[in-house]
């Protein structure tokens, strides 16, 4: 949460109800069996939080959107239509098991309602970590998810596609049963209205400095808007155990998976190892490189324990 900070940040702060209050769409709402297909493991999204975080959010992402592309053809028309049609990016970052992809999920079904934007389509980061091959050739596998771990010049490259108006652009996909990169397989982006992007990653700033006959680039510089999903660690690593323990009983059963050797751990062996991949790993990421990035968003949800966004912080300059 945002605290200790010795300085005013520009964020207004809404609770739950003063946020429902802005949405005035007419978008249908989603079905109940809509919302479970769309939430991730042991994410139970209710449509009360539907209709009182998701639906607000949507508008106002539509509104960001619309004044964008006016934006754009106010460009377009002074350089005599020169200017090719670009989408609207959405970063959405925050830490492991927050939630971040339930939130991406949901975003990228209520936006596409629209008439003005129907065809969104969602991307996740995790198709530009640099194969496993790679990570154990430079001895960081046991890092996999810090900023070294990615090959930020390819997502670089692949949004820059995207905003100079590429007609298709392609991002690698990444196996969560096999814990690594899909050789030779490709998410094809064609021609979208809005993309969203989600990571862990997607708000930070390269560490290492440039070479001096260049001016870096962000991931961030690519979007429109962006999102922090938050939440305390104590939360997080309850909810990273969680669903730690729902994995070794489901997806840690197929013989393909890359952690089918931990499928039959006790529940006393499974938080053990849950929770020590948390402090080694994951923890460690989210102090040093992952929180951070929060107060660099346009938007935070605040979650409290029950998965339920509690607050909403809007940035206002």
């Amino acid at each position: 949460m945002l605290k200790d900070l010795n300085y005013t940040l520009p964020y207004t702060t809404f609770d739950r109800e003063e946020w429902a209050s802005f949405d005035t769409t007419s978008t249908t709402a989603l079905t109940e069996k809509e919302v479970k297909d769309l939430q991730g493991i042991n994410r139970q999204i209710s449509m009360d939080e539907v209709t009182h975080i998701y639906r607000p959010l949507t508008r106002l992402l539509h509104l960001y959107s619309l004044a964008t592309k006016d934006r754009h053809q106010i460009t377009t028309s002074f350089l005599n239509n020169r200017i090719k049609k670009v989408p609207f990016i959405i970063g959405i970052a925050g830490s492991v098991a927050v939630g971040k992809s339930t939130t991406a999920r949901l975003l990228q079904h209520l936006l596409s309602t629209f008439p003005e934007h129907p065809k969104v389509e969602l991307v996740t980061t995790d198709g530009f970590l640099y194969p496993n091959e790679i990570l154990e050739e430079r001895g960081i596998m046991n890092r996999k998810g810090f900023p070294e771990s990615y090959d930020t010049g390819r997502l670089i490259q692949f949004l820059a596609d995207l905003k100079t108006g590429k007609k298709e652009v392609k991002a690698p996909i990444y196996s969560h049963l096999e814990y690594d990169i899909l050789k030779g397989e490709f998410q094809h982006v064609v021609e979208p209205d809005i993309v969203i992007v989600e990571g862990i990653n997607v708000l930070q700033v390269q560490t290492n400095k440039p070479k001096k006959s260049h001016s870096p680039l962000f991931v961030s510089d690519f979007f429109d808007f962006s999102i922090y999903v938050d939440a305390d660690e104590e939360n997080l690593l309850e909810w990273y155990i969680d669903r730690f323990k729902i994995l070794r009983n489901t997806a840690f059963n197929n013989p393909k998976s890359y952690f089918h050797r931990h499928a039959h751990l006790t529940d006393e062996e499974a938080v053990k190892f849950a929770t020590d991949i948390w402090t080694n790993i994951n923890g460690k990421n989210l102090r040093l490189n992952i929180l951070p990035t929060r107060t660099r968003a346009n938007l935070i949800l605040e979650k409290g324990t029950n998965h339920s966004v509690s607050r909403i912080k809007l940035r206002t300059i």
